[in-house]
């Protein structure tokens, strides 16, 4: 599943990590907004988008970062995020696929398409293919914060969208699955270009991730216990930080899938490129990409 791109790791070589300009979405709570910290931290200048005002300023603000908003739900909202990241951010070395959830309740968003699968998969893949051409040139990265609940999708060539006996659980099984396919297929159509994928599994975090929600996972994220026993949001971030302060090719490969900072297992769905490719073809075709993005 792991690549190795050729080219990538020399340009960061000669370059060194240095500062980076790393676009994080979803970063108004959460582990988004403890990587923003953290990197922030680290001296790289970081681009905080979230789907509420308030508290994504309330995270750039102490940071002095550039902030946006978008609500992944439209995918007006997150063409508009593109065009504002390619006239604001003349470059992008890292981004980070953070934004996401879990729902509670089937509903379709005004674009047609199950709000999870939106959500979690077809707006940052939209986000990131209108932002190839521009500010993700070559030696950039493409981060999609997936999930160890991937091992439970069932995504197949015959059924990419699968809404017969719709749980949550289900949805966001098939999701997180999709942002494995997703990484995989970046790192085998644009590994020549220069640019590096990776997806990573967080852990369980006490956030507000699934607050509210009636499935098994209310028990962890709205009980005292629950959150005694989950990860910070600091060391859920901590992978996420890793992966975007490190160098593809030399502290991680592009295409692979990783948890606590090391290569990890997922469902062997993972490794097939022809559901992979049908994905990506399906993919585009729902969110109105040209014959371009078929590459």
């Amino acid at each position: 599943m792991e690549q190795h791109i050729d080219g990538h790791d020399e340009q960061h070589d000669e370059q060194g990590p240095g500062r980076r300009t790393v676009v994080i979405t979803g970063a108004s709570d959460g582990i988004g907004a403890a990587a923003a910290r953290e990197l922030s931290a680290r001296g790289h200048e970081v681009v905080v988008v979230g789907r509420s005002a308030g508290k994504t300023e309330a995270v750039a603000g102490p940071l002095g970062a550039r902030h946006f908003t978008a609500d992944f739900a439209r995918l007006d909202d997150v063409r508009r995020l593109a065009a504002d990241l390619r006239g604001a951010v003349p470059r992008i070395d890292v981004l980070v696929n953070n934004a996401g959830g879990i729902f509670d309740r089937r509903e379709v968003t005004t674009d047609g398409h199950e709000q999870t699968w939106q959500v979690n998969h077809l707006a940052p893949f939209l986000l990131t293919h209108l932002l190839l051409e521009g500010p993700l040139a070559g030696g950039s990265a493409v981060l999609n914060t997936s999930s160890v609940a991937a091992r439970i999708g069932r995504l197949s060539q015959q059924r990419l969208v699968d809404d017969r006996r719709w749980s949550p659980q289900r949805a966001y099984g098939d999701t997180k699955l999709a942002n494995i396919l997703f990484t995989r297929g970046l790192a085998r159509r644009y590994g020549e270009d220069g640019l590096a994928a990776a997806a990573f599994h967080p852990g369980g975090v006490a956030t507000n991730f699934a607050s509210g929600t009636s499935t098994p996972l209310r028990f962890l994220y709205d009980t005292r216990l629950g959150r005694r026993i989950m990860r910070t949001p600091e060391q859920g971030a901590e992978t996420l930080v890793w992966l975007a302060d490190g160098t593809a090719g030399r502290d991680w490969r592009s295409g692979g899938y990783y948890e606590k900072q090391k290569p990890a297992r997922t469902n062997p769905r993972a490794d097939d490129d022809a559901l992979a490719d049908a994905l990506w073809e399906r993919s585009a075709e729902l969110v109105g990409l040209g014959p371009a993005a078929a590459r």
